[in-house]
């Protein structure tokens, strides 16, 4: 297996370990193309089984980034998306084996046609080529990222957090096992073998080297990624979803659907960071009184504070804040069109759910909010790409160009026009 470079050479910029891991890479993706999708299934079952065989290494890693990050003041959030046990190690295995399972996109022809002239035009689905993934926190995203990438045929260059240095290299070195015992290129999937800041940096300025750019992390990270890239980004800024409980919602499933959406995981975006109640459903009360015996701290407008005595009123600047933590806004709002107003307002345009049984008013609110994701008495939870049928996710898409939502495997293609003719000639 090939020894990645490091920077302890003083003579290495990170402009050159970048340069040197985009060609790498592009020569391991050119072999990608010509490898069969059952080498491509059978590297991942093996990245999988060597996952599986290496969780004792894997978790006294995660041990050693979780002492460290607890030492240096992470949040509880982050501490739980760090923290690696047998059982999310097993989940993480199973996750590159579903991937394995799904249905191989590339060569699918979407569009055919036959031209007047008698040539036949496709277009067919290929790899993207080489993507550059950045993530903080989440070390089973180096095992998730592998997997989608190879698999769509794309080579991977990995960069993760600081905070998980130690996770994701022993997760990236039971992926490289089993895509090297595959016949495949281990160059498939590189890891960044440095913590420096500035290898970010060049990363987001190798234009020409690499073809797309995936941040998963904090606004912070997202923020610079989209500012500095030189390359396409592919990415969300934050996770402000709301549960808005229609006049019509029944009670009982109100309460467990906005439990479960704020409380289930704080920590993953996904989670409902505001719920909004109208003025005429019955028994708000409840909702906020579930939420509190949940252990959630509850911010909220002067109607929802007089409620209950435990809320803490909410400032503006909640309205539009990604909590990822047991903290919740809560809003009263007059009716579907203040709803729809205060989501256009404050939404990030990721997840947003009615709660209703008037089936009218769904269909209206699921038309007109502007967000990747819409849901009606469904828990905001469910904006995964696993439980969408899809796999393990690179991540969720916000924007509105080339793919929205969870991205999964076809999201990380794109295609080609093949024209077949029988002479033809332009006149």
């Amino acid at each position: 297996m090939r020894i990645e470079p490091t920077m302890n050479d003083m003579t290495q910029t990170p402009e050159m370990l970048i340069a040197a891991m985009c060609a790498r890479a592009r020569a391991a993706g050119a072999i990608l193309a010509q490898a069969s999708d059952e080498q491509k299934v059978r590297a991942l079952m093996l990245a999988a089984q060597a996952l599986r065989e290496a969780t004792p290494a894997i978790c006294a890693a995660n041990a050693r980034d979780m002492e460290n990050a607890a030492a240096n003041g992470l949040s509880p959030a982050m501490l739980d998306r760090l923290r690696l046990d047998e059982a999310r190690i097993e989940s993480t295995a199973a996750g590159v084996e579903q991937v394995a399972r799904l249905t191989n996109p590339l060569g699918e022809i979407i569009e055919e046609t036959v031209r007047p002239n008698g040539m036949t035009l496709q277009r067919v689905r290929v790899p993207l080529g080489t993507i550059g993934i950045i993530y903080e926190s989440r070390p089973n995203v180096t095992a998730d990222a592998a997997a989608l990438c190879l698999r769509a045929g794309n080579a991977a260059i990995l960069r993760g957090g600081s905070e998980a240095v130690e996770s994701n290299r022993a997760i990236h070195a039971a992926m490289a096992q089993g895509i090297g015992s595959a016949g495949l290129p281990v160059d498939a999937v590189q890891l960044v073998p440095t913590t420096d800041r500035a290898a970010v940096g060049a990363l987001l300025r190798a234009a020409g080297m690499i073809d797309l750019i995936v941040p998963r992390g904090g606004k912070s990270l997202v923020a610079r990624v989209q500012e500095e890239a030189r390359v396409p980004v592919l990415a969300h800024l934050d996770g402000i979803n709301h549960s808005y409980v229609h006049s019509s919602a029944d009670p009982d499933m109100a309460r467990a659907l906005v439990v479960n959406a704020k409380m289930r995981r704080t920590g993953i975006c996904g989670a409902t960071e505001t719920v909004l109640i109208d003025t005429g459903f019955p028994d708000a009360a409840s909702i906020v009184k579930a939420l509190i015996e949940a252990g959630c701290a509850v911010r909220g407008d002067a109607a929802v504070c007089a409620l209950d005595p435990r809320v803490s009123p909410a400032s503006d600047e909640d309205w539009d804040t990604e909590y990822l933590d047991a903290i919740v806004s809560i809003a009263m709002v007059d009716g579907l069109d203040d709803a729809l107003a205060h989501i256009a307002a404050h939404a990030s345009h990721h997840t947003d759910a009615i709660i209703a049984e008037d089936a009218p008013a769904a269909e209206r609110f699921l038309n007109a909010v502007d967000s990747a994701i819409v849901m009606w008495n469904a828990s905001t939870q469910f904006a995964d790409g696993g439980e969408f049928g899809l796999g393990a996710e690179i991540g969720i898409s916000t924007g509105r160009l080339h793919a929205r939502g969870p991205v999964a495997l076809e999201g990380l293609t794109t295609y080609k026009w093949v024209v077949r003719g029988t002479g033809q000639t332009r006149p």
